[in-house]
């Protein structure tokens, strides 16, 4: 009789190991108590990725802009009038009559003027270049290359700020990015110094053709003009903006 239920006690107790043998983890949980140390997991929050698009333009309207315009054109077109009318500053001198005491001097050098401007919260720092007397002289070859070389200089000089390792964290941005070049109001066709110009002009940035003094058209020769203008700029494969 006892060694029946020596035989009973013992068949008993390899249920018990072969449980644990089995999940040998939960029984280890169930032993081990749970360490006072331990943290509770970690729970992010909202990171408004969907609101990235936001976040960038409020740091951009919060930093500024930058726009810089180029304007090229003969002497006498308006290139300096018009910027003194943009910012009411007097970056050059009018056309009046000179006295003989008085020569009203042509632009012999590149020269900038630059006004911060801000309008419901946005600002923008407008930078207009005024170029040389572009076609001035009796023999205009290769006129354009001192605008050239300064349009292309900008480009350089930004992107070495750029590939520079400790590069600032905003770069000045120099580069000309729009060019309103003035056509005198002949009511013919463009020059071939025009089309020449705006051909080369048009590769490196975006050109805005303007008509200067062009109350000095009637409506119907203006219409006329512009649609001259336009065939020659197709035909000369020439890109302006828009």
């Amino acid at each position: 009789m006892s060694q029946w239920g020596t035989s009973q006690n013992s068949e008993v107790t390899p249920s018990c190991v072969g449980d644990m043998a089995d999940n040998p983890r939960d029984a280890m949980l169930k032993q081990a108590p749970a360490s006072r140390n331990e943290k509770a997991p970690m729970e992010f929050g909202y990171v408004g990725i969907d609101s990235i698009l936001e976040q960038m333009r409020r740091k951009a309207m919060k930093q500024g802009f930058e726009f810089n315009i180029m304007v090229v054109g003969q002497s006498g077109l308006g290139k300096s009038t018009l910027i003194n009318t943009l910012f009411k500053s007097k970056i050059s001198r009018k056309s009046v009559q000179p006295t003989s005491e008085e020569r009203i001097p042509k632009t012999i050098e590149i020269k900038s003027i630059t006004h911060d401007i801000e309008e419901k919260g946005v600002r923008m720092k407008l930078t207009v270049i005024d170029t040389p007397g572009f076609g001035d002289h009796i023999n205009n070859e290769n006129c354009w290359q001192p605008i050239m070389k300064f349009i292309n200089d900008q480009y350089e000089k930004y992107l070495q700020e750029e590939v520079n390792i400790n590069r600032k964290k905003r770069i000045p941005d120099t580069r000309v990015h729009c060019c309103l070049y003035f056509i005198p109001a002949t009511g013919h066709s463009l020059r071939p110094l025009d089309i020449e110009f705006m051909k080369r002009l048009s590769k490196v940035v975006n050109i805005v053709p303007v008509i200067a003094k062009a109350d000095t058209l009637t409506l119907e020769e203006r219409v006329y003009f512009k649609q001259r203008i336009t065939a020659d700029l197709l035909s000369n494969g020439i890109d302006v903006y828009p």
